[in-house]
């Protein structure tokens, strides 16, 4: 357990730093419906407490999501269920698996998850479609720079 907490906890602390470091060109890209956000505020979330049925809708029938962190630079959310196949062109995606297990496509192969596991998605990169052997699965999704809504193409 202590493990997966310090697994957790350097992927967060990795992606924020990443995201800061973005540059300022990239910056003047992002869409403007991040410009007014509530500046981060201390806080701490107990995710093992929050069920799939706790967690808000999305427009994809299969998944439920929670915006954790939300910054000009990076996005960190709270994931439960699942998405067809995908690419973002414009956004990394780094996922922390907590709960459930399976297998999902990462390029043009099918790769095994359990808790602990982090993926990493580099823009461009087709993902999703996980198969669940035991779920439902729940993961940290962190997108550096934060995900448009123009930016997922479905795939076969």
């Amino acid at each position: 357990m202590r493990q997966n907490i310090t697994v957790l906890s350097l992927a967060v602390v990795g992606a924020f730093i990443a995201g800061i470091t973005v540059s300022p060109l990239a910056q003047r890209m992002m869409s403007d419906a991040h410009a007014e956000q509530a500046p981060l505020a201390p806080a701490v979330i107990d995710l093992t407490a929050i069920t799939h049925a706790m967690l808000p809708a999305t427009p994809f029938p299969e998944l439920k999501s929670r915006t954790l962190v939300n910054t000009d630079n990076a996005t960190i959310n709270l994931q439960s269920g699942n998405v067809n196949k995908h690419i973002h062109a414009k956004t990394d995606e780094i996922q922390y698996i907590i709960e459930g297990s399976g297998s999902m496509w990462l390029g043009g192969e099918r790769k095994e998850f359990k808790p602990g596991t982090l993926i990493i998605i580099p823009k461009g990169t087709a993902h999703a479609g996980a198969v669940v052997a035991n779920g439902p699965v729940k993961a940290i999704a962190i997108k550096i720079p934060p995900q448009g809504k123009e930016d997922i193409v479905f795939v076969d």
